[in-house]
């Protein structure tokens, strides 16, 4: 009897010795810039050429979006540590202005991207990034043609509506990357930040592309989503 008692423990001690071993393993993973994401098992940005008479790129934003019609789309699939199993090598056309939706999922199966923006005070805490490529931005190009991307949401899941540039989150935001930015790949991260409280509306739309933005502003990324994207000059005919 003694004796299965004392298996019994070493067997429970062992088991206990096993969870450690794999929660301090987690941890570890936390540590080597893995993103911090809530839940989420899978996501897709789709992209979806948008064009019509008006709509244009106009310093740090676009004018003639309310009256756009939608092209083709193309949807990039990720896996729950961000990295893209298809669609991961993007080719855009340098003039052309993309509406970029963000889906993502969590371990149910349930669609959770309104999460993020169910309300004002939710989404008060949230701001999209599009980081790296180091792009030459619309404001600083001489004629127009620099990038720009731009988070557009016109109401927040409960039907208010959002008011302005410093209220948009980036779950529907619309790109171009311009023809001061053809020629080599480029890999981006759309990053979704939980931020601090009174950090979004300190948050401009030239900020979009910072390599500092983590340092300016304070908060913890939710989604890092990286992709490549190769600008093509031409249009379709």
């Amino acid at each position: 009897m003694l004796m299965t008692m004392k298996k019994q423990n070493k067997f429970a001690a062992l088991a206990l010795v096993g969870f450690t071993v794999f929660s301090l393993a987690s941890c570890d993973k936390d540590d080597d810039n893995e993103p911090i994401r809530e839940g989420i098992e899978r996501a897709e940005l789709i992209l979806t050429e948008v064009s019509g008479e008006g709509v244009e790129a106009h310093g740090d934003h676009f004018h003639g979006l309310g009256n756009a019609v939608e092209g083709e789309s193309i949807v990039i699939t990720f896996d729950e540590n961000g990295i893209a199993t298809s669609n991961g090598h993007l080719h855009l056309e340098a003039e052309a202005v993309y509406k970029i939706e963000l889906k993502a999922w969590d371990y149910t199966g349930k669609e959770v991207q309104n999460d993020f923006i169910a309300d004002k005070a939710t989404a008060d805490h949230y701001k999209a990034f599009l980081i790296g490529g180091d792009f030459i931005l619309n404001p600083d190009s001489d004629d127009e043609s620099g990038a720009i991307f731009q988070p557009r949401e016109q109401t927040y899941a409960d039907g208010s509506a959002v008011n302005g540039q410093y209220e948009t989150t980036g779950i529907l935001s619309y790109f171009t990357i311009g023809h001061d930015n053809e020629g080599p790949t480029k890999e981006v991260t759309y990053v979704l930040r939980r931020l601090n409280a009174g950090v979004k509306e300190t948050i401009t739309r030239l900020d979009w592309n910072r390599s500092d933005y983590a340092s300016a502003f304070a908060g913890e990324n939710v989604l890092e989503l990286t992709f490549e994207i190769h600008a093509e000059h031409g249009h379709h005919h």
